[in-house]
């Protein structure tokens, strides 16, 4: 990532969000051409690998970098847009992946229970923290000790509040399912429930438009009701408590259709599609933030002249 800093000094820089239980930086990038210092452009944030095993997700936020920066074909996303991207959330359990066990989900936590280690970070977010979660350390939705207990999950929290005030939109990236979820893990809806709706569908459309044809479709909606059992303590039910924004959770194709552990492997002829169709997904949801801005903004201008 600092060999991309270095070669488009004037559009990426390269940032410390903090370091993970086992010492390792968790490092995203800021994507920009003037240095954030337009307050009146939105700020997009996308997420990957908070679930160490996903592995598909990041060649989703890989490309998008190379598509904002590399091989820019959409200028107006670039021009209109200030972008973070967090493309390994969960550096230690990614680590272990490729070390220990392919089909960890967890950090690296020590717990009270020698032979169980790791808090699954996406049910350590604060909102309804372990009320949809487990409080056994063995379990894969192990929610630790309390929100925010895990460096991981305070490391995005600061990098979200750093941008508050002009985020716009939310993409926790994971796998699997082929779906995109809003809010909330308890089943109940968000004041903006409609426009979410709206934005999931226009962004499942423009992916099922280009995926792979033996994939299916993807589904839409609430997290419940689509995935058919609570959750808490997300991190994108924890961006949708800021208000008006566009928070979502995608949820990638499964390895070969497959709904068990195998799902979580990746087809290597996969790896440039995944991140091909999840940036058309993306964009749809991205050109709707620039769409709403300048609405917004028109209507702030008129008043004024009203005045």
């Amino acid at each position: 990532m600092q060999d991309l800093a270095n070669r488009f000094p004037n559009r990426v820089r390269i940032a410390s969000a903090g370091r993970s239980i086992e010492g390792r930086e968790i490092r995203y990038l800021r994507i920009s051409t003037n240095n954030f210092q337009t307050q009146s452009r939105p700020v997009v944030v996308l997420q990957s690998l908070l679930h160490a095993r996903e592995w598909v997700t990041l060649p989703a936020t890989l490309y998008a970098i190379e598509k904002l920066v590399i091989d820019v074909t959409d200028q107006d996303l670039v021009n209109n847009i200030d972008w973070i991207i967090i493309p390994i959330a969960n550096p230690d359990g990614y680590e272990f992946t490729h070390t220990g066990s392919r089909t960890w989900r967890k950090n690296r936590r020590p717990t009270n229970n020698f032979f169980c280690m790791g808090v699954d970070l996406n049910r350590n977010f604060d909102h309804d923290w372990g009320t949809a979660s487990s409080n056994n350390p063995c379990s894969d939705t192990f929610h630790g000790a309390s929100a925010f207990s895990e460096p991981e999950t305070q490391a995005v929290r600061r990098v979200l509040h750093e941008f508050r005030g002009r985020l716009q939109l939310f993409i926790d990236i994971h796998s699997f399912g082929s779906m995109i979820l809003f809010a909330f893990g308890n089943r109940q809806l968000p004041p903006n429930a409609l426009i979410l709706n709206m934005v999931g569908v226009r962004m499942a459309q423009r992916i099922d438009a280009v995926k792979w044809p033996s994939n299916p479709n993807y589904r839409v909606g609430n997290i419940v009701d689509v995935i058919n059992y609570f959750a808490s303590g997300g991190a994108s039910d924890y961006v949708q408590t800021f208000g008006n924004i566009l928070s979502f959770t995608y949820e990638l194709p499964a390895y070969r259709n497959q709904n068990n552990l195998n799902g979580f492997l990746v087809e290597p002829a996969f790896i440039r599609q995944a991140g091909f169709e999840t940036w058309e997904g993306i964009k749809a949801g991205a050109r709707y933030v620039i769409e709403r801005s300048r609405y917004l903004q028109n209507i702030t201008k008129n008043a004024d002249i009203s005045v």
